[in-house]
């Protein structure tokens, strides 16, 4: 081969290797940008398991905990709660059941998570929110809840929250805040939920079901008002991302859509 002859093939070969990397540049970021796209939803976890407490993360900053109440009517209950988190700090929604699976909690958020517990709110008296009370209040946690909540407590002979509120609760965590409101009577005459607007999460509590439920227990329900009471909710928050009630699988807004049905006058 002579020499300008040479060059040619050398300069092809040298643009063919270059062509070639462009592409594979391109074809990489193509790649990366799908699959970006394809896990922008986050996938719910299982972080922690022992015997009584299931832990999962549902959200970047949001946790279901998951415990355990036995009872006549509908056998061994498993009852939701959530943790909201912020910059090593958090807000946690409802106790588990007892005291035990309250303190595995405890030291999962404090030594997995690495936070601070800035408060326990219990969203009503019944025993799968305040059950495990008391393991908070000897890591001295501050509890919040609803005034309603404190007079029940006191009148069922229970663990009694330390501070209530009557309307609207903002908790600090981190650089933001988790919020505690009052939406009126349905499961109980005292019933809470818990926003987390950071994310646009909803823990309704028991007020709120999973698709599908039956009404449950009523026996200190105001079922006449828990659809009005649901459809401020949805009103309230009309943006809404996920909604986790307080048995049962987590949804969205249509969780909201199906208790407002459920309980509706005809």
């Amino acid at each position: 081969m002579d020499k300008p002859s040479a060059m040619m093939a050398f300069s092809y070969i040298y643009f063919m290797k270059k062509l070639l990397l462009v592409l594979t540049f391109f074809g990489c970021a193509s790649l990366y940008s799908q699959t970006a796209i394809n896990t922008k939803g986050f996938k719910p976890i299982e972080v922690y398991r022992s015997e009584d407490l299931i832990v999962k993360q549902i959200s970047e900053n949001a946790f279901l905990h998951i415990s355990f109440l036995q009872t006549n009517d509908f056998g061994n209950v498993p009852c939701n709660g959530v943790i909201f988190r912020n910059n090593n700090e958090v807000v946690v929604f409802d106790a588990p059941t007892n005291d035990k699976s309250a303190e595995n909690l405890i030291q999962f958020i404090k030594e997995k998570l690495h936070c601070k517990i800035n408060a326990i709110v219990p969203t009503h008296f019944h025993e799968d929110c305040l059950g495990g009370l008391n393991a908070f209040h000897q890591f001295n946690i501050p509890s919040f809840c609803n005034a309603t909540t404190i007079d029940l407590a006191k009148s069922n002979n229970t663990i009694v929250p330390q501070n209530g509120f009557k309307d609207t609760l903002k908790l600090s965590l981190g650089n933001t805040h988790a919020i505690v409101k009052y939406f009126g009577q349905g499961h109980t005459k005292d019933n809470v939920v818990g926003y987390f607007p950071e994310e646009n999460i909803l823990f309704g509590g028991c007020l709120i079901k999973e698709l599908n439920a039956t009404k449950g227990y009523l026996g200190d329900a105001n079922v006449p008002e828990w659809s009005n009471t649901v459809q401020k909710i949805k009103q309230q928050y009309p943006n809404i991302k996920m909604v986790v009630p307080g048995h049962g699988e987590i949804g969205g807004s249509d969780l909201l859509d199906y208790t407002i049905k459920l309980f509706k006058s005809n």
